[in-house]
């Protein structure tokens, strides 16, 4: 079995191009003399660079990527029709929002959007891992794990969105495309946190079980 990509490999690019450089590109654009609407727009670019780049590099879109791409587009394109910064700032926390949304609505569906999240985390990959967790399907208490996970994520997003557009009625635009590039990831290392102390339980657990 390869062994599981190092945290560090993860997660810095993300931060890197999700959150560091989009703020950096606001703070320099703005205080160039450049309008809040594009230079927030300007700033927005990164995280599609960081998709590409990932392409480039595996020549491969999950279902998980394939979504991201399709907030991306959304959020450019409503980016378009908006000419002023504060309700920009609160279409990205209804973005937010809506993927909450989105991952309770997958509920509905054979198999809720969290078990994908996991099937992306929880394998190297290859197709042996892949099947092994598309097997795990079949075990009861899997599937109500990845449905309350579903529940817990989605709701969690939601709140989110909701905090960051009332702090986004109020607060400075400078402040807020901190606070907008920062929190969701915040939740985000939370949720990931806790998803992954919830499922050494579960492992724990299921070999427990297997002793006796």
């Amino acid at each position: 079995m390869s062994a599981s990509p190092s945290p560090l490999r993860t997660w810095v690019p993300t931060m890197v191009f999700n959150v560091a450089l989009p703020i950096a590109t606001y703070i320099v654009l703005s205080g160039n003399g450049m309008a809040d609407v594009p230079a927030l727009i300007l700033s927005g670019i990164w995280p599609v660079v960081e998709l590409g780049l990932s392409y480039a590099r595996t020549r491969h879109f999950d279902e998980l990527s394939i979504m991201v791409l399709i907030f991306l587009v959304i959020g450019v394109l409503t980016s378009l029709l908006f000419t002023s910064a504060r309700v920009l700032l609160i279409k990205e926390s209804a973005l937010t929002g809506l993927f909450g949304v989105v991952l309770l609505a997958s509920l509905l569906a054979k198999r809720p959007l969290m078990f994908y999240f996991g099937r992306k985390f929880a394998t190297d990959g290859t197709p042996e891992k892949i099947a092994w967790w598309n097997g795990l399907w079949q075990y009861e208490g899997f599937r109500r794990g990845q449905r309350m996970l579903t529940v817990v994520w989605g709701v969690a997003f939601l709140g989110e969105a909701v905090l960051r557009i009332l702090l986004g009625l109020f607060l400075p635009v400078a402040t807020m495309v901190v606070i907008n590039n920062v929190l969701p990831y915040v939740v985000l290392a939370a949720l990931v946190v806790g998803t992954s102390m919830w499922g050494r339980r579960q492992q724990a657990a299921r070999e427990q079980a297997a002793a006796a």
